[in-house]
């Protein structure tokens, strides 16, 4: 599975284990099944985008998605993609009684997650991507923010997800939204795409999922996302940005779309169900 590197302004879409956690280090039997196949053929994929640490201080926009997600949210849940944890902490917060599966393919970034999550008993953190062989630690709940446009196989990536849930299982996903967005921001941060709301859910389809929700997020981010990234031409957030964002507009915006579904937005979020009595999709 072919990943760029990761990373969406004002907020970017950003975002194995040898298996750190329990409070010591370890490698075991699971980390060395889910060992990421670069690893494996002599290839080490690295992380290139500086935007994580302007959203490491975004707790209100973090909890805005996280609102949406936490009623889907099981007791053993992976996170796909989870760069050096910053949205993870919002995940163990929201779910104290979970066990956690946090995977990160790029190994720049999993040292970082490693460290951060090594005395928390209920965390295991993986430097590997979503592969098959996650299915042994079997999740109830696959978490993906702003990581499938980093995958060239996007599809083959979302029946990676299916293959390894229970029916019944869901998934949590959110994802740069609009073509007409993409610009500098996209490229700097090696995005394949942005997605249309009927391309998201044709693949997700696709993939065997049930759809329970799929929603555009963050209106004004669109117009903040088009000035940034087509008309300034940038190719990262300054942290001044993203904290005034996160200050300021988040409150009122996501006050006003948890009431509303806009018609656009710089996001989608979609929340889908393996079937409870599932058919192979493929």
């Amino acid at each position: 599975m072919r990943y760029s590197s990761r990373a969406t302004a004002p907020f970017p879409e950003a975002g194995s284990q040898t298996v750190y956690g329990r409070s010591t280090l370890r490698k075991d039997s699971v980390s060395q099944d889910l060992e990421s196949k670069d690893a494996r053929a002599g290839q080490v994929f690295l992380y290139s985008g500086d935007e994580l640490d302007a959203m490491e201080e975004a707790h209100r926009y973090h909890r805005w998605i996280l609102c949406h997600f936490q009623p889907f949210l099981g007791k053993k849940i992976m996170e796909v993609g989870a760069g050096t944890g910053g949205f993870a902490r919002f995940l163990i917060e929201s779910a104290p009684h979970a066990e956690f599966f946090l995977f990160e393919p790029a190994a720049n970034l999993f040292p970082s997650l490693a460290q951060r999550y090594r005395g928390d008993v209920r965390v295991r953190a993986f430097h590997a991507p979503l592969d098959a062989g996650a299915a042994s630690l079997a999740p109830d709940t696959v978490v993906m923010v702003n990581v499938l446009e980093h995958i060239e196989d996007d599809l083959g990536c979302l029946r990676e997800a299916y293959s390894v849930l229970p029916p019944g299982g869901h998934l949590l996903l959110f994802v740069p939204a609009l073509p007409a967005l993409y610009g500098s921001l996209d490229r700097a941060f090696e995005h394949f795409r942005r997605y249309r709301r009927g391309e998201l859910l044709k693949k997700l389809e696709g993939a065997g999922f049930q759809i329970s929700e799929i929603r555009y997020f963050n209106l004004v981010g669109v117009a903040a996302w088009f000035f940034s990234a087509r008309i300034l031409k940038r190719t990262t957030v300054p942290a001044s940005d993203a904290h005034f964002y996160d200050r300021w507009v988040v409150p009122p915006l996501s006050w006003l779309e948890r009431r509303w579904k806009p018609p656009l937005g710089q996001s989608l979020l979609a929340i889908a169900q393996k079937p409870t009595a599932p058919q192979d999709p493929f």
